[in-house]
């Protein structure tokens, strides 16, 4: 079942429509693995982070530990836009001259209004803490957004990497434009022994310097990116678990979110359907559990080699460590 899935994968990513029980199922799984111990680190990516709700207490961007072996962290997009953008200042006033500052501010300003910038920052801490991570848990659970910002999160990388290689190639370009313009001052400089080509030399060495820096700054950021792409895509130890309700839009919605992991090199490990409704507490009821046999029959006919878990609707809210033991039992 979702347990033994857990137990064979070093990151479990659980995803789907929004309202359906994600962070409850990712909790609880993370839960149930650290119990077995195992070294357990639970990532929630959703701008609306649900685990401190659901575990009675703050647990905000840093590393929180909720139970034995159970650490949690609930990545806050602008906290993390606003270290990712003073880093990248803090570089770029290194970097660039003096006179240029007003111009660093100008783009930093812009670069914090552009569309996916959040997702993007978000993204490269993702991908720092399970880089680290992979060092000191053994499993690391991640309860991402909704559907459709799971999987712009998830094809970022490729995006991402593509830009870098862009800008590396950019530079490639402008450094051997660069050496010839250098060369051609070498030479003018041979038929010419007025010509002052000491300033434009120490110029060079300068823009030697910052090129290099620059360029080791962007091949660590597409290393980062590779990395987490390579996670995403590792079949043998990434599983991919969708959580839904057993009615037609989820159910259509979880269909599309499966041909868009695939499309990005992922695949559904494990399906979970919430909250089933009993068919032996009353007519309604009944009815109601007809309905939904009806929609889980499209689902497991449209992905009948991918496992499936069923959980009834349970009577209580799930709340705290001890809220989850319940559902644990039937994972």
């Amino acid at each position: 079942m979702l347990l033994d899935l857990a137990a064979r994968r070093r990151v479990l990513f659980v995803g789907g429509k929004g309202g359906v029980g994600k962070t409850t199922v990712a909790s609880a799984v993370a839960l149930a693995r650290a119990r077995a111990g195992s070294r357990v680190l639970l990532i929630s990516t959703d701008p609306a982070h649900n685990l401190g709700h659901l575990f009675g207490m703050p647990i905000g961007d840093g590393f929180t530990q909720i139970a034995p072996g159970l650490e949690a962290c609930e990545l806050d997009p602008e906290q993390t836009m606003d270290t990712h953008l003073a880093a990248a200042e803090r570089t770029m006033r290194r970097l660039m001259p003096d006179h240029l500052g007003g111009e660093v501010t100008k783009h930093l300003k812009l670069a914090r209004q552009a569309p996916g910038a959040a997702e993007a920052a978000v993204l490269e801490r993702l991908a720092d803490v399970v880089e680290g991570a992979s060092q000191i848990y053994d499993l690391v659970v991640i309860d991402t957004a909704p559907s459709g910002h799971t999987v712009r999160l998830l094809s970022l990388p490729e995006v991402v990497n593509a830009w870098t290689a862009g800008l590396l190639d950019r530079q490639d370009t402008s450094q051997r434009f660069a050496d010839a313009m250098t060369n051609l001052d070498r030479r003018r400089g041979r038929n010419d022994p007025g010509a002052e080509v000491v300033p434009r030399r120490q110029a060079r060495a300068s823009r030697a310097d910052r090129d290099t820096e620059i360029r080791e700054i962007l091949l660590r950021r597409q290393a980062r990116f590779t990395h987490l792409r390579h996670v995403i895509t590792d079949h043998e130890h990434t599983a991919f678990v969708v959580v839904l309700a057993a009615e037609r839009l989820p159910v259509l919605e979880t269909l599309e979110l499966e041909q868009d992991l695939t499309r990005v090199g992922a695949q559904v490990d494990a399906l979970v359907i919430n909250k089933r409704s009993p068919r032996d507490r009353g007519e309604f009821l009944a009815v109601r559990h007809r309905n939904e046999e009806q929609h889980v029959a499209v689902l497991t006919n449209a992905l009948p080699q991918v496992e499936l878990t069923q959980i009834p609707l349970l009577p209580l809210d799930v709340s705290g460590v001890a809220g989850l033991d319940p559902l644990i039992d039937l994972l």
